[in-house]
């Protein structure tokens, strides 16, 4: 994935993404579309922001009955997105369906999207795991348990909080992809995730890639802030 920075499109309506994305004229993006966007405003917004030449992350993280997943990635794939996901804890038969439906719904001619598997939520923290979900081992166990079984399952990585990546690095080899949410400058308020960190702080802990939403999409001047926040992850003194 060439270590991207994925920006979130955290708006409900397409007017709102093409005026944010003014700010951004000329540059290829690598963007992410959540439930509140597609399910607001469907395939269509897909089409017109791959029309404009940016990748597309579709972060719908799928969790059903394996039929259903696979039936489900069969129509996604047609969409030509770049990146889709899953949760981890649907099972490895749920996400070897996933690819399957994904295979068989890629145009011919295009590449499959490539399928992570969310572990845990960066919202989560591990006293809510253990009280909610009823999981007894560490958060980092679960999250290293999900992704051993996302990769056992033939996906290409993983979503999970920057301070399991070098876990994750290390246990499950360097070619895994490890997408890293909940990333904020250090002046950023961290409203509700639990687990963020800065750029800098994913970039050494062996994250591919990270995504930012509100430190860009909320900001006065966002392509300022999106330049920021790209030399910090990619090394660059600022």
């Amino acid at each position: 994935m060439n270590t991207p920075l994925i920006i979130a499109l955290d708006f409900a309506r397409k007017l709102e993404v093409f005026k944010f994305l003014e700010h951004f004229q000329g540059e290829k993006l690598f963007l992410k579309v959540g439930m509140e966007l597609f399910y607001q405003e469907g395939p269509a917004i897909i089409y017109e922001l791959k029309e404009k030449e940016h990748r597309i992350f579709l972060d719908l993280k799928l969790h059903d009955i394996p039929n259903t997943v696979k039936s489900a990635m069969k129509g996604l794939a047609r969409l030509g997105c770049d990146l889709v996901n899953v949760h981890a804890a649907g099972g490895k038969e749920m996400m070897m369906a996933a690819l399957e439906g994904l295979e068989a719904g890629t145009i011919s001619g295009n590449n499959r999207p490539a399928c992570i598997a969310v572990t845990q939520l960066t919202s989560t923290s591990e006293e809510q795991m253990k009280k909610e979900q009823l999981i007894g081992v560490s958060l980092e166990e679960s999250v290293l348990h999900y992704a051993s079984l996302a990769k056992e399952s033939g996906l290409e990585g993983v979503v999970c909080s920057t301070h399991e990546a070098a876990m994750i690095r290390k246990s499950v080899g360097g070619s895994f992809c490890i997408v890293t949410p909940g990333i904020r400058l250090i002046e950023d308020d961290i409203q509700d995730q639990k687990r963020v960190s800065t750029p800098e702080f994913a970039r050494k802990n062996g994250a591919t890639a990270i995504v930012v939403g509100r430190s860009i999409t909320r900001s006065k001047e966002p392509f300022e802030s999106y330049q920021t926040i790209k030399k910090q992850w990619e090394g660059v003194l600022v």
